[in-house]
């Protein structure tokens, strides 16, 4: 009997790194050391599962399968000993930990912000709130997290119809963005407001999109930044908070740093 867990029914999955995360959290496997042969045997078995029940499953999950069974043949090639010494080859599976590390961190806030939203739709708000906001706020409406999500979901399936490039051991890091953001507010006038989604689309991979994302969550978190809008359903705009030198240190960047290493 296959130790898949994948007997009893086939789940649903938004993408190919939701099933590989699914499939390694399941089992209790470390994600450094991942049993390659054994998590793409268990990943071409929902394939072949999937197209038994004709569900159809996007090209990425194809890409992915192709992925796999890449690492896994490069696993199996003998190394020269001798070359071994000279040029250490990266572990082959390095690149896919760090995107599926990327994609968790990135799924579990999101699942926070649905939490957060849920919780807000059953709170009722004091209209006479607006009285006691600062006056340099200005006419302002504030932008729950839940928005900022959702308009970063517009711009990632924009982004599937245009030529994002994807730099080869693109090395863009959460703390680069930080600084980044650091580093742009800080050439503008302390109250001009950046786009949002101008922000993300001028990010030039998916990897680097992502990165600002969480940046941006990051900083809002700290009250370093404010997400803001002047109308109803208007564009998502992101601005300094009046905290913003006291919060943007290097201190904090490091800290940062710490949590995404």
């Amino acid at each position: 009997m296959s130790d898949s867990p994948l007997n009893v029914r086939l789940e649903q999955y938004e993408g190919p790194l939701d099933l590989l995360l699914d499939l390694i959290r399941k089992q209790k496997i470390d994600i450094w050391d991942i049993p390659i042969a054994k998590i793409t045997a268990q990943y071409l078995e929902y394939l072949d599962r999937a197209a038994a029940l004709d569900i159809e499953l996007g090209a990425e999950f194809i890409f992915m399968a192709a992925t796999l069974i890449h690492i896994k043949s490069r696993m199996l090639l003998p190394r020269d000993p001798e070359l071994e010494k000279m040029s250490p080859e990266e572990d082959p599976r390095r690149e896919l930990v760090e995107r599926l590390l990327e994609h968790e961190r990135f799924k579990n806030a999101a699942e926070m912000l649905q939490q957060k939203r849920l919780i807000e739709e059953n709170v009722w708000s004091n209209p006479q709130i607006q009285k006691f906001l600062p006056d340099d706020e200005g006419p302002e409406l504030a932008v729950t997290l839940i928005d900022l999500v959702k308009t970063f979901e517009q711009v990632l399936e924009r982004a599937k119809n245009r030529p994002v490039y994807q730099l080869n051991h693109e090395d863009v890091t959460v703390p680069d963005m930080v600084r980044y953001l650091r580093s742009l507010f800080k050439s503008k006038p302390r109250n001009e407001r950046l786009s949002v989604v101008q922000l993300f689309e001028q990010q030039r991979s998916r990897r680097a999109m992502i990165c600002l994302f969480l940046a941006i969550l990051e900083m809002v978190k700290l009250q370093a930044l404010v997400l803001v809008q002047k109308d109803p359903f208007g564009e998502i705009m992101l601005r300094a908070h009046k905290r913003f030198d006291e919060i943007f240190t290097d201190e904090t960047i490091a800290a940062i740093n710490e949590g995404y290493s």
